[in-house]
């Protein structure tokens, strides 16, 4: 135990030490914070863009069914042709021009519109356009059949269903996609993790390889310990840095705050209910509450210290086998080329984790597929993290299914260990020799 002290001691100190660990420990969060603002900057002033599009209209219908938005604007062109219509539209440099030629009736109208554009329209665009003249020809379609302005509109209300759990509780749409969100980011984060710092103990074990300093270490200490010392060393240096991040962007929230005079008491608003149990559809109906809180209020309410506690476990499990695989891999190879017909049997189910994952939880959470994911070992440290934004026990994840996820990565680490630790013992001390599969086999006999 003294040794692997020593050996977990040296690796941890070489890393938290080294100049680009300490820059980017604190430059990240910084970079960071400010992609976040540079997009959100860059989204405003993307949506900020208002289309002018003009309407050369002959026909006796759609007089007034283009309305003027946050994102477009029309123009009605009048007594002016068509070749006129699109020269001034060009000249003046509106987005397009909307071209509804005359016909015996609103149909005919209606299939010979046309939107001529610089370039390919938006989809957007195209949206609102064919929304309203779907909506006109509805309109002239019910009153064709008898139906009267009032009616139609009665006809074309909006509808939305309301949702609340069998306590009052009022669910929010979207709001399970935004957990999964939430959940898949701590997932990924997980990933990239592990590919870093696995990296980084693979790379390790090669410059001691190729120096011949590992011939000297080995003479001292087992092969086993020497690995096991550099996963947890690199490990523990990858957990200092992530508890560094957090504390850095929760301070950067702060004065985000205080900048931006963001009220977090708010979030601490309990939404009204009625005393049955049922949600005061009155409340609702009347806004007091707006639609925003009630989504800062239920992200609020998750279960932040069951993810945060989860993540560091899964964190640490999962790095342990991945990395352990790396260590592996860098004992097997004379330099980092060599490594690439490896790496990517690595990756694969961490990609098969985020994608199936988001895909499988977005859709069903507790659906086969994603709970198979989130209890199969190596792709449970993400895609278990996607599911439990929703909780434990009746309404979330099954407590068997969080232990058994556990207990698995748990044996499964060690398996993977006691693998890794037999191509370790041989590879370290292997030159000069390109490894293959079968090479990687025989090893684990020895």
């Amino acid at each position: 135990m003294g040794k692997l002290r020593l050996i977990v001691k040296r690796e941890y100190l070489a890393k938290v030490r080294n100049r680009s660990f300490i820059i980017m420990t604190f430059l990240s969060p910084i970079l960071l914070v400010a992609m976040v603002l540079l997009i959100v900057y860059l989204t405003r002033i993307n949506d900020s863009e208002k289309r002018v599009i003009s309407v050369l209209n002959e026909s006796e219908h759609f007089s007034e069914s283009f309305p003027i938005t946050e994102s477009s604007s029309y123009v009605q062109f009048e007594h002016i042709d068509f070749e006129t219509a699109k020269d001034s539209t060009i000249s003046l440099g509106y987005y397009g021009l909307l071209y509804i030629p005359a016909g015996k009736h609103i149909e005919a109208s209606a299939d010979q519109a046309y939107l001529y554009t610089k370039d390919n329209p938006s989809t957007y665009v195209l949206d609102e356009i064919e929304n309203i003249i779907q909506s006109e020809l509805r309109k002239e379609r019910l009153q064709g059949l008898g139906f009267t302005s009032e009616q139609f509109k009665q006809v074309e209300a909006d509808f939305n269903l309301g949702t609340s759990t069998f306590d009052g509780k009022q669910n929010l749409k979207g709001i399970n996609e935004i957990k999964a969100f939430i959940g898949g980011g701590f997932g990924y984060l997980i990933m990239m993790f592990i590919i870093i710092y696995g990296g980084f103990v693979m790379r390790s074990v090669i410059e001691e390889k190729t120096s011949r300093i590992i011939e000297v270490i080995i003479s001292s200490v087992k092969p086993f310990q020497l690995m096991l010392g550099k996963i947890i060393g690199t490990s523990l240096a990858g957990v200092t840095q992530f508890a560094i991040w957090i504390f850095s962007a929760s301070l950067l929230l702060v004065i985000a705050a205080l900048i931006f005079d963001i009220d977090l008491s708010t979030l601490n608003a309990a939404p009204n209910m009625a005393p049955s149990g049922m949600p005061d559809v009155e409340t609702f109906s009347s806004g007091t509450e707006s639609e925003m809180q009630r989504y800062a209020q239920e992200l609020f309410n998750l279960p932040w210290l069951t993810i945060l506690l989860s993540f560091v476990l899964y964190f640490i499990l999962g790095y342990l086998i991945y990395s352990s695989i790396y260590a592996a891999i860098g004992a097997a190879v004379d330099n980092e080329t060599d490594t690439q017909q490896f790496i990517f049997p690595i990756i694969l189910p961490l990609m098969l984790a985020i994608y199936v994952g988001f895909f499988s939880v977005f859709s069903n959470p507790h659906g086969p597929i994603a709970v198979g994911f989130s209890i199969f070992p190596l792709t449970s440290p993400i895609v278990m993290l996607m599911r439990l934004p929703s909780g434990i026990g009746e309404t979330g994840v099954p407590i068997w299914q969080l232990v058994s996820s556990i207990v698995l990565l748990i044996v499964t680490f060690m398996g993977i260990v006691w693998l890794a630790a037999k191509i370790y013992r041989v590879g370290i001390l292997m030159y000069g020799k390109k490894p293959t599969y079968r090479e990687l086999f025989k090893w684990l006999k020895y």
